[in-house]
């Protein structure tokens, strides 16, 4: 139960990747801060995503204004999953249709050409840009498509009365070589840290390594059994940068000071 507490304290400490309804005019949904009781959460094999989508239900459901009328409705054409909503609510009788994210993005100034462009995911298979035209152009037309219709139906609300929002949290990463990051449109409080490639890992010689698994990557302040020295982190780091994964990795200074970064193979 305790990494799962400290992966609930984690995406509560995650900002909302930007405020308000500032990019795509996409507004962001507000949670309510709740705390994780011991049954709330069961199953801890859950994938991150589905881990998140679970912690957003706890808070919804902690949140008195809040009704739950449907989630991680799978929407199919005949055989075939067209798409799924996440969530259907009502706030303050407000009907709502949520779509839920979280990521880690990489800052990569020769990606593209605008701010929103140049973040990109660790391994550079996905970008927020792709995200928010995944966003736009198919998840949150769903709710308008015709085989969704029986789900509106059941619950009773047309799709015209229904306003949709995101929760969209993120984690940034910045190159090491901007000492100073500063962002327009991405909340700058979402930035966490910097990433590195291995030849820069040097200056950390003195210091313990811990490479978490992938839920793990959401908890801010790490308390793991063992830690490895840097000859043997830079072993592990290795075989994974061999194979186009760039690790989340907590590096823990002489001074027991900790610091979040990302190892990059590109």
């Amino acid at each position: 139960m305790k990494n799962i507490q400290l992966q609930y304290q984690g995406f509560l400490n995650t900002p909302n990747l930007w405020l308000e309804n500032t990019i795509f005019g996409m507004q962001q949904f507000q949670l309510l801060n709740t705390v994780l009781k011991a049954n709330d959460l069961k199953n801890s094999k859950l994938r991150l995503g589905k881990l998140v989508e679970r912690f957003v239900s706890i808070q919804l459901k902690e949140d008195d204004s809040v009704s739950i009328l449907a989630e991680n409705v799978q929407i199919q054409n005949g055989k075939r999953t067209i798409g799924e909503i996440d969530c259907l609510l009502k706030k303050e009788e407000q009907p709502i249709h949520l779509e839920i994210i979280y990521k880690f993005y990489l800052y990569d100034e020769t990606v593209g050409v605008t701010e929103i462009e140049h973040f990109i995911g660790p391994n550079r298979k996905d970008s927020f840009l792709e995200k928010l035209t995944k966003l736009k152009e198919k998840q949150l037309p769903l709710l308008y498509h015709k085989q969704t219709k029986p789900l509106l139906q059941k619950i009773g609300i047309p799709a015209e009365t229904i306003q949709q929002q995101v929760c969209f949290k993120a984690q940034l990463y910045m190159p090491y070589s901007v000492k100073k990051a500063t962002t327009k449109l991405v909340n700058p409080a979402c930035i966490q840290g910097y990433y590195y490639y291995l030849n820069q890992l040097e200056q950390f010689a003195d210091c313990a390594f811990f490479i978490p698994e992938k839920k793990d990557w959401l908890i801010y302040k790490p308390n793991p059994n063992t830690w490895l020295d840097y000859a043997s982190f830079i072993t592990e780091v290795k075989l994974l940068l061999n194979h186009e994964k760039s690790p989340l990795c907590w590096i823990k200074k002489p001074n027991n000071e900790t610091e979040k970064c990302f190892v990059v193979w590109w």
